[in-house]
């Protein structure tokens, strides 16, 4: 009783404080684009516990999705824990990759030299246990890390898509918008203006890289005293204080559980034997049932809406490119550990949009189709799963945390953020952009820049393309002219 009261006079102070008025529906999973108190509508809010996609009250409905995330909530207690316990089950625990190819991008200079990155495979395979290998804060940072989610967040040019869109026989109306955060959060009526499949592959990579952050965060190292523990100051900055970050983690767990979702009969009938014992093998197919019953239930992600129209086929090719190049920037990463798990986790990611927007009903059966997937592709799926419930558990941590934390202690770190993402908006119309200081933001609008960049580049190339084929044409024509010689002695080249 006491706490409840203290709890409410904190928040009544703060609220008090900077003039905020208290609504009890006042959720930061009900708005687009939250700009109002962003932090405190994350850390306050209080998950739902006890809902469905069948009858709950859509307060916090997901693009593209027909649940909420509300939803998300009631069930990520059972998920966690059952994923828990799926991921340390021989099958999963393990994962193959080579982790040392090279950086096809630019020169590998860049590596992390803290003893936190290193890693160390099981045999001379390329096999690691990911039990020794836990997704946490490495030291891993600075321009190398920062050109990583550069490259990554510039391979949102869909230029070609949009050219063809906007010139087809029924073109879409398409339009470049001067910021990424508008490709994200428009009005209602703008937001059918809008490129979708553009917006999904922005929201797949930004979760991605929130989940990342809520990691490093959750398991942070004081390098003082040498022990890990969650550091609030660090979620606030990275992800609570932009709360549409964490509305992407909601997003990419429902598309997840999607994938696992229409996958289901293919994984129920998957072998399992490879490793361990047959009652590891039993246990891992009965914790598997759970995980697949929670999915079909709560993974209510209708693919159907993208890829549609005349020119679905370009845009979907541009949509696997743009990712598989994704997987590849993940050679660059100069960090082993941080390596590991951005190939594991984008490729969790692209088989499960590979299940949803290229596999029909027949490629998923697994009498027709036993050898659909690799080992290490169901692996790095479920693991992926796993990752995004861990990153929702974690928040509630980084809640509670905020709950014990005293009104004066509560404001100093709202004015602190307040006053630095001032500075970081400041930045973007700076010429010279320090990115050092919130990468995540400057790649926003830095990407919207390479789209930019991207469409006046096709043109350019389609351009050349066609001079080129002008040069070829001729060059075809000039083999059926007569020769110098049948043309006379006084022919020239110049007369070709």
């Amino acid at each position: 009783m006491h706490s409840s009261i203290h709890r409410a006079l904190k928040l009544a102070l703060l609220f008090h404080a900077f003039g905020w008025p208290v609504n009890a529906n006042d959720s930061f999973l009900a708005e687009t684009l939250v700009r109002k108190r962003p932090i405190q509508k994350v850390l306050d809010h209080q998950p739902i516990k006890h809902t469905t996609c069948h009858n709950s009250i859509l307060t916090g409905p997901i693009e593209t999705t027909m649940c909420d995330y509300e939803t998300i909530e009631s069930v990520n207690d059972e998920l966690f824990g059952n994923l828990s316990e799926l991921v340390e089950k021989p099958f999963f625990r393990y994962f193959q990759v080579d982790l040392y190819r090279e950086c096809p991008f630019w020169p590998d200079d860049g590596s992390c030299n803290n003893p936190g990155c290193a890693i160390t495979s099981v045999d001379e395979g390329e096999y690691f246990d990911l039990r020794l290998v836990p997704e946490r804060y490495t030291g891993y940072s600075g321009k190398d890390a920062q050109r990583v989610w550069k490259s990554i967040y510039e391979e949102n040019c869909f230029g070609l898509s949009e050219l063809n869109l906007m010139t087809g026989k029924s073109p879409a109306p398409v339009s470049l918008p001067d910021t990424m955060i508008e490709v994200l959060h428009e009005d209602e009526q703008e937001s059918a203006a809008q490129c979708l499949e553009k917006r999904v592959y922005y929201k797949v990579i930004s979760g991605l890289h929130a989940s990342i952050s809520t990691h490093i965060c959750h398991e942070y190292l004081n390098q003082t005293t040498g022990e890990w523990h969650p550091n609030l100051n660090c979620f606030i900055s990275r992800v609570a204080s932009h709360p549409e970050r964490l509305q992407y983690i909601y997003f990419d767990t429902i598309l997840l559980l999607r994938a696992v979702s229409r996958l289901g009969p293919y994984l129920s009938a998957f072998d399992y034997c490879s490793t361990g014992t047959h009652e590891d093998d039993k246990e891992t197919l009965q914790t598997l049932t759970k995980v697949l019953d929670i999915a079909k239930d709560a993974g209510a992600f209708d693919e159907s809406i993208l890829f549609r129209g005349e020119n679905a086929n370009i845009l979907k090719e541009e949509f696997k490119t743009h990712f598989r190049n994704v997987t590849r920037i993940m050679d660059c990463v100069g960090c082993d550990k941080c390596r590991l798990w951005g190939k594991i986790q984008t490729t969790g990611l692209a088989t499960a949009m590979k299940i949803l927007f290229e596999l029909d009903e027949t490629a998923l059966d697994p009498r027709a189709n036993s050898d659909l997937l690799q080992r290490s592709e169901v692996v790095a799926l479920v693991n992926t799963l796993f990752r995004f419930s861990e990153s929702l558990k974690a928040v509630d941590t980084f809640r509670k945390l905020w709950q014990e934390m005293d009104a004066a202690e509560a404001e100093n770190i709202v004015k602190q953020t307040e006053k630095a993402t001032a500075a970081h908006a400041q930045a973007f119309h700076s010429a010279n952009v320090d990115y050092s200081r919130n990468y995540f933001d400057v790649a926003c609008e830095q990407s919207m820049s390479a789209l930019r960049h991207c469409k006046h580049s096709i043109e350019e190339n389609v351009t050349q393309a066609m001079t080129a084929l002008g040069h070829v044409f001729n060059a075809v024509l000039s083999a059926f002219r007569p020769s110098r010689k049948e043309r006379g002695p006084g022919a020239t080249y110049g007369d070709l």
